[in-house]
């Protein structure tokens, strides 16, 4: 029988994902919005032979779902080589620079580097011709595992300007952008949500949904706040990729309007 102490925890819990579901009710699916567009995105000499198809599912801000740009066998090998490597997630506390585990991120955890296995050198590089962004500076593959009940209360990916050393030694900036691949299919529950904007997101496997954290100004975009629901039947796998702002000089160059929103993803001409 549960003890005294974990029946409230347990209720503290469930009280959370609770509001987090009364609210995610009233959010709107991208089929709803008319002026939302597909199209195939081929700006590179690559792309004219084997072309990324793109939804773009949010305009304010700019929210672009690529459809089925992982193979099965690549989502597969991605998590086998994870799955050892798994450990209790952790967050950046903004006010120490430490990090640690938190109530609101219950997950697993895992970095892979190029090195690791061809098949993330792979990812990388069509992360790169996805994004129009420079992968060198880019952090390493993030594995995430979600279990029954896993979930990651409202948060964004990018620093504020009064964290304390939020990416330790990295010095590449602040996180320019986000690249989120979905691993598996979710039976119920799991989907990603912008609570700004009110848009919801049902993962599909080997889909990958892109977004920027930073406005061209550099300054952190508050639109871009999301979570992800608990998982309510089933499993979780995603993995990021997280750019930053070091080498994107030519890739993304500050706007004559710093606040322009891309119209597309790579929009240079916004």
């Amino acid at each position: 029988m549960p003890q005294p102490h974990m029946l409230g925890a347990y209720s503290t819990f469930m009280g959370g994902v609770d509001r987090m579901d009364q609210n995610i009710s009233n959010y709107r699916i991208p089929q709803e919005d008319p002026q939302l567009y597909c199209y195939y995105k081929m700006d590179r000499p690559y792309l004219r032979l084997a072309p990324f198809k793109v939804e773009i599912v949010g305009r304010n801000p700019l929210v672009a779902l690529f459809r089925n740009v992982l193979s099965n066998s690549e989502s597969e090998l991605i998590k086998e080589l994870a799955r050892p490597q798994l450990l209790r997630a952790r967050v950046q506390n903004g006010q120490t620079g430490k990090s640690e585990a938190a109530a609101y991120r219950v997950s697993k955890s895992a970095w892979l580097k190029e090195t690791d296995a061809i098949v993330i050198e792979r990812i990388n590089k069509r992360s790169g011709l996805m994004t129009n962004l420079n992968m060198e500076t880019a952090e390493q593959l993030q594995v995430a595992n979600y279990g029954i009940g896993g979930h990651y209360f409202p948060h964004y990916d990018f620093a504020m300007k009064e964290d304390v050393n939020p990416f330790g030694d990295l010095q590449t900036g602040n996180r320019i952008a986000t690249l989120l691949f979905y691993m598996s299919q979710v039976e119920h529950g799991g989907g990603t949500v912008f609570t700004e904007s009110k848009l919801a997101i049902q993962p599909t496997k080997n889909d990958a949904l892109f977004w920027y954290n930073l406005h061209r100004s550099g300054d952190g975009d508050l639109r871009t706040k999301h979570a992800a629901c608990p998982v309510l039947l089933g499993v979780k796998w995603i993995s990021n990729k997280w750019m930053h702002e070091r080498g994107q000089e030519f890739t993304r160059p500050c706007a004559l309007k710093p606040s322009v929103n891309e119209r597309f993803v790579g929009d240079l001409e916004s």
